[in-house]
């Protein structure tokens, strides 16, 4: 799997997930199972520097979903 084909399957995949909007990294691994979890790793990185996915903290767990997704975000856009 070429890289242009993991991203649209993370894309894919994130937005399919009607249930939840943000996700562990390990979530990742199981949507790219014929990657390597460090190759995943810089993919999600790559997409977060590039606007595609963010970054959520609740203090204690580092949390990834497409940016501007999820209940959360319109709250913080709220502030």
């Amino acid at each position: 799997m070429d890289e242009a084909q993991a991203r649209q399957t993370v894309v894919d995949t994130l937005k399919s997930k009607t249930n939840k909007s943000k996700f562990y990294l390990k979530d990742f691994y199981a949507f790219l199972p014929d990657m390597k979890k460090m190759e995943v790793s810089k993919l999600v990185n790559k997409m977060v520097a590039e606007g595609t996915l963010e970054y959520w903290s609740s203090g204690s767990t580092t949390m990834i979903g497409l940016k501007g997704a999820g209940k959360q975000h319109a709250t913080e856009e709220g502030e």
